[in-house]
């Protein structure tokens, strides 16, 4: 049991911070209607800014994400106005491989200047725990969740107490009604894309201390990313939340009583899994923009 007890706050704690990495991506979709494949990079971009002040400056890596969410809130700004937008008003269907094309070259890009050699910021409670009887937490999956769970509680304030998120909420109900009551549905869509990247500034320091990544682990990050909001419902903010937990718990319990070989294949496992059974995904069709602005 104890055993059992264990694995389960890990996964817990896991999947607050996989909560939201997910949260931006989700949102963009729930509100843009944009799959934005280029978020599992923008998440190593996050990381390797997060690491990189860290060795320099000893700074907390946990306190530079929060520091960096005005970076990736001007990157996603921009990234819209010079990518997203423009394709949108070509082909709207474009923006998948736009953004793909963008995460590709980031991936490069983080390349040239970094090197490929795994990264990861390691502060000084990396190896500490806190013990409750036999029950051991570590420090920094603790921490990392704490302020992950602060940031979505912050996240959904503002989509329900500010002018901003009553934008976002009209314009994914409707963008002809939003511009009808004298809301600039281009300026909100701007803020709404960059919103969304901000959220990666917490979940790539998250993950910079959590584990290693490379360039080229923005694949892993949006498979994970995927398989979370697969099976929460494309859109369902709610949705995200409950596939981050069920996805954290997944991995632990195969870590712990199967082989860590195989946490890898749990999301990919899992959407299969979901699109057999409930492809709508937990919360269905009918919650998708409800769960976006809720």
């Amino acid at each position: 049991m104890t055993l059992l007890a264990q694995t389960l706050i890990f996964g817990l704690l896991t999947g607050g911070v996989y909560a939201l990495m997910s949260s931006g991506f989700t949102l963009t979709f729930g509100v843009m209607r944009v799959i934005n494949l280029a978020h599992g990079a923008l998440l190593i971009v996050a990381a390797f800014f997060t690491w990189w002040l860290w060795d320099r400056t000893g700074i907390d890596p946990l306190l530079l994400g929060l520091g960096l969410t005005v970076v990736m809130y001007g990157i996603g700004w921009v990234l819209y106005k010079t990518v997203i937008a423009r394709v949108q008003r070509i082909d709207p269907e474009l923006t998948l491989v736009a953004s793909f094309g963008v995460a590709v070259a980031a991936s490069g890009v983080l390349s040239l200047i970094w090197g490929t050699e795994a990264r990861a910021a390691t502060p000084s409670y990396f190896n500490t725990s806190i013990s409750l009887g036999e029950i051991v937490i570590p420090r920094a999956q603790l921490y990392a969740c704490v302020g992950a769970v602060l940031l979505l509680a912050a996240l959904y304030a503002l989509l329900r107490g500010t002018f901003v998120g009553r934008s976002i909420r009209a314009c994914a109900t409707s963008r002809n009604g939003a511009a009808l009551v004298g809301i600039d549905v281009e300026r909100t869509m701007a803020q709404m894309f960059a919103i969304g990247a901000a959220t990666t500034a917490f979940g790539g320091a998250a993950l910079a201390v959590l584990y290693q990544f490379v360039p080229d682990s923005h694949y892993v990050w949006i498979g994970r990313v995927l398989c979370i909001v697969v099976l929460g419902g494309f859109g369902s903010f709610a949705g995200a939340a409950a596939g981050a937990v069920i996805l954290g718990i997944g991995e632990a319990l195969t870590a712990a009583y199967w082989d860590t070989r195989w946490t890898t294949a749990v999301p990919y496992l899992l959407i299969i899994a979901i699109l057999i059974l409930r492809p709508q995904g937990l919360f269905g069709a009918r919650h998708r923009l409800e769960g976006a602005t809720t």
